[in-house]
């Protein structure tokens, strides 16, 4: 019904829309392809990247998204093949375009004898109303068989949840075959330029990494709202929205245990070169057994107030997580960036350093830097990633997860991480390495030592003696390494090739992996399999 919902209010919406360059818009945030990102990054700009998806009205103040990578043509089929939409009609009062969203892809592991598939198939669509109004919809149907190491991650997740693309069926009575849809949709409204308002379900993400401790694009779509005040220097978002809990329901039920969340980002531009955001969340119960049904509680809705206070007056059990976040531009080319993230700690218990259970923090810090040694289009970035045990549990249900994945790192807790990209684009031909090293600890003889977020956070094994990496400790190595020419810069329209080596090793597990890819896709989202 809800995909329904929106896709009625977008066609409607076509009748009467009217699109030009200063729409409300939310431009397509896809890590491998961020045409506009140097220039964004560069500190004249003071713009805040770290709230995404990023708003097509605002970064054409700093680089026009429609003019980056054109290539000129001399007839019009030529040019709606490499640089427009397929379909986009202008008229006096309003204009909209639809693209098709696909992914065929063919892929090989050694592990497995049989070949891997993907067939993705669906349409993108964008429109709006004037300079205020804008809205975009996409809606995927997949087939797939994963004879590979991503259907290993999907057992992990349990329930056949794909991760970041939601719950699937079984396909063709296979048990590595898998169907499932993808959709979201969103309105977009600014009444001024000091404030946007969005309806919606889809992702976001808050920080400057590939990864975020705050909150990312790691899950599946959850339907929100969210209000963005641009005041000065200050960005300041208020978010709220509603998940799913499937551990407690059987795959053939529709209904999940629901529960909701609210968050606040407070995004602040010191200077050119320097910002400091604050973040702020709370996770609460559809029903909990003191109140029966809460459904949305209204004590979170007020956008300026703290949400640490409010849960301590209302007596709520509820997962309050807080953080902070900042980043320093060098050069203008280069950004060094951080987040850390508290769910639970005691400064008196931190100092004893003896691994009181209740030191739940996280902390993240990277680099990313443009033209590398002078070298155009050539961009690095590294970053660590470190969070303790039992950091975002809570109990199975008010955990900070959506869909059975987390909704900030995919690797959960009680691990470290260390992720570096080497980038390089000419023209519309991109080069993309990726290697990752992790260690983490799994939880093992039913002992809960703070790795799975789904265990009751009162079952932990010890009060004292928590360590990283605690119980069986897993290594784990990733190289990913992709080639790929971009048609169409529009919705992302490319065609590419890579290889994929996973290396995971612990004192019961000895896997090694490789991954070989080919392929045509639309690439509008990340979908994260490097875990």
């Amino acid at each position: 019904m809800k995909i329904k919902f929106f896709g009625f209010l977008v066609f409607l919406s076509l009748a009467f829309t009217y699109l030009n360059a200063q729409q409300p818009y939310n431009l397509i945030f896809n890590h491998s392809y961020q045409h506009i990102e140097r220039d964004l990054y560069n500190s004249d700009s003071r713009f805040h990247t770290a709230i995404k998806p990023y708003l097509k009205n605002q970064t054409d103040t700093i680089s026009n998204y429609d003019d980056v990578l054109q290539i000129e043509t001399t007839k019009k089929i030529w040019d709606i093949v490499f640089n427009k939409s397929l379909i986009k009609k202008k008229y006096k009062h309003f204009e909209f375009s639809i693209d098709p969203a696909i992914n065929l892809e063919l892929g090989f592991d050694n592990d497995y004898d049989q070949k891997s598939w993907v067939n993705t198939r669906g349409i993108f669509i964008r429109a709006g109303i004037g300079d205020n109004f804008a809205m975009g919809t996409q809606f995927l149907e997949n087939q797939a068989m994963f004879n590979d190491l991503r259907n290993d991650r999907i057992k992990q997740l349990t329930q056949r949840v794909i991760p970041g693309q939601g719950l699937s069926k079984i396909f063709k009575q296979k048990p590595n075959g898998y169907d499932y849809y993808f959709s979201d949709a969103y309105i977009s409204y600014s009444p001024s330029k000091y404030f946007n308002f969005q309806l919606g379900t889809g992702k976001n993400f808050f920080g400057d990494g590939y990864r975020s401790l705050l909150l990312s694009d790691n899950s599946f779509n959850y339907p929100h709202f969210k209000i963005t005040t641009d005041i000065w220097q200050i960005k300041y978002v208020n978010l709220w929205a509603q998940f799913q809990h499937l551990r407690d329901s059987r795959p053939d039920v529709a209904m999940n245990t629901k529960k909701w969340g609210a968050f606040q980002y407070l995004s602040w531009n010191v200077t050119q070169w320097l910002n400091l955001s604050l973040f702020e969340a709370v996770i609460w119960r559809d029903q909990d057994s003191i109140r029966g049904h809460r459904g949305f509680d209204i004590h979170y809705a007020n956008p300026v107030i703290y949400l640490r206070p409010v849960e301590w007056c209302v007596g709520s059990p509820d997962n309050i997580i807080v953080g902070a976040a900042g980043k320093i531009t060098l050069l203008k080319k280069t950004a060094l960036y951080g987040q850390l993230v508290f769910d639970e700690f005691k400064i008196s218990e931190l100092r004893k350093r003896d691994g009181w259970h209740g030191n739940k923090w996280g902390i993240q810090a990277g680099l990313k830097s443009y033209d590398l040694f002078s070298v155009e289009r050539l961009d690095f970035q590294t970053e660590l990633n470190v969070v303790r045990p039992f950091m975002y549990s809570h109990d199975p249900v008010t955990n900070y997860t959506h869909f059975n994945q987390p909704l900030a790192h995919p690797l959960g807790s009680n691990f470290a991480e260390a992720v570096t990209f080497l980038r390089y684009g000419y023209k519309r031909l991109f080069f993309d390495v990726q290697l990752i090293f992790a260690k983490h600890g799994a939880d093992t003889a039913n002992l809960n030592y703070g790795n799975n977020l789904f265990l009751p956070y009162s079952t932990y094994a010890q009060n004292y003696g928590n360590k990283f990496f605690q119980a069986d400790e897993v290594n784990l190595k990733i190289l990913n390494a992709t080639v790929s020419f971009l048609i169409n810069p529009a919705y992302n329209l490319n065609v590419y090739t890579g290889i994929i080596v996973r290396n995971e090793t612990s004192s019961t597990i000895n896997r090694q992996q490789k991954l070989i890819v080919f392929g045509i896709r639309t690439s509008l989202h990340n979908f994260y399999w490097d875990f």
